[in-house]
């Protein structure tokens, strides 16, 4: 079981299966509802998934016809889309897992599409807090 919630923490959710077919979508749609340079999505069973708290705030947004991405109202965290072509399936946003998982992502999809300034696996410092010069900027 994995354990997710919204960045308020009002919406709790468990997901109670595998999340499969994890990929990083480049997609601008993806980039626009994210707000980054790409989304880290995974499909779970509609079945596996309980909202424990914070189902009065869900919102839902149409952006196709039969397409929901499903929000936190309050915070406005992504939290996963439906499709009514796949009602089986849910698209869960990776970001808000609280559990680790074991699954990986597979593939960096839509690079075609990525922002221009993204560059995939840039060979470029890392850190484990803020970079040095943002710390003395605090």
């Amino acid at each position: 079981m994995y354990k997710a919630s919204c960045l308020c923490n009002a919406v709790q959710l468990e997901i109670n299966g595998p999340i499969e077919s994890i990929i990083h979508c480049h997609c601008s749609l993806c980039r626009k509802s994210s707000g980054t340079a790409y989304a880290t999505n995974g499909f779970i069973a509609t079945s596996s998934l309980k909202i424990v708290t914070g189902k009065e705030l869900i919102q839902s947004y149409a952006f196709k016809p039969g397409r929901l991405r499903h929000f936190c109202s309050r915070c406005a965290s992504p939290l996963f889309s439906s499709n009514a072509d796949l009602p089986e399936k849910l698209r869960l946003r990776l970001g808000v897992l609280d559990s680790d998982i074991e699954e990986r992502p597979g593939s960096h999809n839509f690079v075609s599409s990525k922002a221009n300034w993204d560059e995939i696996n840039a060979q470029i410092p890392h850190y484990d807090e803020f970079e040095p010069a943002r710390m003395k900027a605090k």
